[in-house]
């Protein structure tokens, strides 16, 4: 009833099993980086999202104050 058989199954379950296998001889090719590399780039996106938020900050501040000046005025 809606389900698939137990034969139909079989070679789902080793497709499944296949994927795994060819998942973990993919990782052997992965150059990972090295402690203190995921350190710096950690570091570096930390900041340049920092740096990035008070950039758009001080937009953000002169666009209301030009919006509130013009509102005011009006």
């Amino acid at each position: 009833m809606g389900g698939l058989s137990a034969t139909a199954q079989q070679p789902r379950n080793m497709a499944f099993i296949q994927y795994l296998r060819d998942t973990k001889g993919e990782l052997t090719h992965v150059v990972w980086p090295t402690r203190r590399q995921a350190v710096a780039f950690t570091v570096l996106v930390i900041v340049i999202s920092i740096l990035t938020s008070i950039y758009l900050g001080a937009f953000d501040a002169l666009f209301t104050s030009l919006i509130k000046k013009l509102v005011i005025v009006r």
